[in-house]
């Protein structure tokens, strides 16, 4: 992409003499007479740099650059001062009004072009940078809507089935932190969250004269209710960023003896977030009181989970979760 070139001299003979030295370089060449044609163009066009010429009428060189800087829109702009004043003192002056570079006339075109090409380069990396900072902000704005998606449906979750209200959050927490000691990585830590508290999305497709039954379900209710894992992966399945995350959901229901549900894996056919997940999950559900059993104690859990490896469990959490979580 070529850079674009903003001449700002008053001078017909000057914007002409730049526009032949500099057009064999490929440049766009742009031309302002005065300060405020300037000011007015440096808006529309964004140019990559700007040589300004001091001595022009109505407003100097310095009036010009000192304005542009004050402007957060172009402020970033380079700007080559090009002036016939040879001294300290418009040196100063330039390099106090924002201006990068300070070129006298008479120049020497070998010296301004290589000038121009020096500090269209640092442009033009400096464009880069902030496009990059730019996407990282993007990236990191998509994520938090991301996240903020799944809680709030988490929590649509817990809004119809009052029953398991906070069970979401409270089993995704205790995942992360066994997958943490567990030696999971980052990556993997952020997909098994996303999956713990989306676990029982496939329940929003199950009736309520099903979910909130207060007696045993029937065959043929227990039946719709086992399919409530595949319901979450068919619909978590459309959102491209969550495909990496729908092993808790899919496979929660899953039994190291191969007695689960839906797709009756066994040992490890089971993705590990699932195998860490399911004694969460059933430690959270019997620890936690229901409308139609209270809490049972820690002692009686630990002690149904004990009872459970090798067949709802994979043995080797079990026996990594009793030394570690509690």
């Amino acid at each position: 992409m070529r850079s674009t070139i903003l001449i700002v001299d008053d001078e017909y003979s000057g914007r002409q003499t730049l526009e032949s030295i500099l057009e064999a370089d490929g440049y766009q060449i742009e031309m302002a007479e005065n300060g405020m044609q300037a000011l007015e163009m440096v808006k529309i066009i964004q140019p990559d740099v700007i040589l300004l010429d001091v001595m022009m009428p109505g407003m100097t060189g310095f009036e010009v650059c000192q304005r542009i800087r004050n402007d957060p829109l172009v402020a970033e702009i380079p700007i080559i001062v090009l002036t016939a004043l040879d001294d300290r003192e418009s040196l100063l002056n330039a390099l106090k009004a924002g201006a990068d570079d300070f070129i006298t006339k008479p120049f020497d075109r070998h010296e301004l072009r290589a000038r121009l090409i020096g500090i269209t380069k640092l442009n033009r990396y400096h464009k880069l940078v902030q496009e990059r900072i730019s996407l990282q902000e993007a990236h990191t704005q998509l994520l938090k809507a991301y996240e903020a998606t799944i809680e709030g449906w988490s929590h649509a979750m817990d809004l119809r089935d009052r029953e398991t209200e906070g069970h979401s959050h409270r089993v995704a927490e205790l995942t992360i932190e066994l997958a943490k000691k567990f030696g999971m990585d980052e990556s993997e830590l952020v997909q098994a969250r996303r999956g713990a508290l989306l676990h029982d999305m496939g329940k929003l497709g199950v009736p309520d004269h099903i979910l909130h039954k207060s007696g045993a379900l029937n065959d043929e209710e227990w039946v719709f209710m086992k399919k409530h894992p595949q319901l979450a992966y068919d619909m978590l399945y459309q959102v491209e960023y969550l495909r990496h995350a729908l092993d808790i959901p899919l496979c929660h229901h899953e039994k190291w003896d191969g007695t689960g549900y839906p797709r009756g894996l066994k040992a490890e056919e089971i993705p590990l977030s699932a195998r860490l997940f399911a004694i969460v999950d059933v430690w959270d559900a019997l620890t936690s009181a229901r409308p139609y059993r209270p809490a049972w104690t820690n002692e009686d859990a630990l002690q149904y989970i004990r009872d459970q490896a090798g067949k709802h469990f994979d043995p080797a959490i079990v026996e990594f979760f009793l030394k570690h979580m509690l």
